[in-house]
């Protein structure tokens, strides 16, 4: 394990040190994938490849959509972006750290302090109001701040003051989301990963999610990377990739 790593904290910012040629243009670039493939040996003895090659770039401070249908490879994608697997040729380098020079104590602090999980089966705790599900995500990243102070500023961020007494089970599926996001976006992260965010929700809630995003983006200047099947929310992204049985698509 690299020993500038401690066992509490583990930061990066896009310039970070991987030695791109332009400084400006890697300070810019929060996440970069090269080369991306990832195998799967079937039941049959075949291998299947979810991804064939991808070469991407993620800005800092951007909403990154990652466009394509059930099956096309971008939830693959999106999992070895945000180490939680790992790719069979490639590499990621994320915040100036190539996630193959990594040890996994080094990627479970990188996921921990500086990433933010957010998913289309919500996952909120059943038996914890909004507010104590929030605050459980701060407690598992160790968050050093104010965290009363924290839990109601995002809460107020994402319009939810109003019912962070509130369980799951009185509160709609949108709702529910919102919820979910203020707990991705609690402790800080740098980047926030979103699997189908909208996929359960109908046209509004989805939309609300969205515009949601954007404002965590301009407010709080997170870098989101999420996915989605839904070609009515494409306008909504900064960056859009649209991929197609693991390839990204030129349109």
């Amino acid at each position: 394990m690299n020993d500038n790593v401690n066992d509490t904290e583990y930061i990066f910012d896009p310039a970070g040190d991987a030695g791109a040629d332009n400084e400006a243009e890697q300070a810019s670039v929060m996440i970069e994938a090269q080369g991306i493939k990832r195998c799967f040996r079937l039941g049959s003895g075949e291998d299947f490849y979810a991804l064939k090659g991808i070469d991407i770039k993620v800005p800092a401070g951007k909403l990154t959509i990652l466009k394509g249908r059930s099956g096309s490879g971008k939830t693959t994608l999106l999992n070895i972006l945000s180490a939680l697997d790992e790719p069979t040729e490639g590499e990621v380098i994320v915040g100036g750290h190539v996630y193959g020079d990594m040890n996994e104590k080094e990627k479970e602090l990188l996921r921990r302090y500086n990433i933010g999980f957010v998913f289309q089966s919500v996952a909120l705790i059943p038996i914890m109001n909004a507010y104590e599900n929030v605050d459980f995500g701060l407690r598992l990243a160790e968050y050093k701040g104010n965290r009363d102070a924290r839990i109601r500023e995002v809460l107020d961020l994402v319009g939810l003051s109003s019912r962070m007494t509130h369980y799951p089970n009185q509160m709609s599926g949108g709702e529910q989301q919102r919820v979910a996001i203020a707990r991705a976006v609690a402790h800080k992260p740098k980047v926030i990963f979103a699997d189908e965010p909208t996929g359960a929700l109908d046209t509004a809630s989805g939309l609300a999610v969205m515009k949601l995003f954007q404002e965590l983006v301009y407010k709080e200047g997170i870098t989101i990377v999420m996915t989605t099947h839904d070609p009515k929310l494409m306008e909504l992204g900064d960056v859009v990739y649209e991929i197609e049985d693991g390839e990204i698509v030129e349109r």
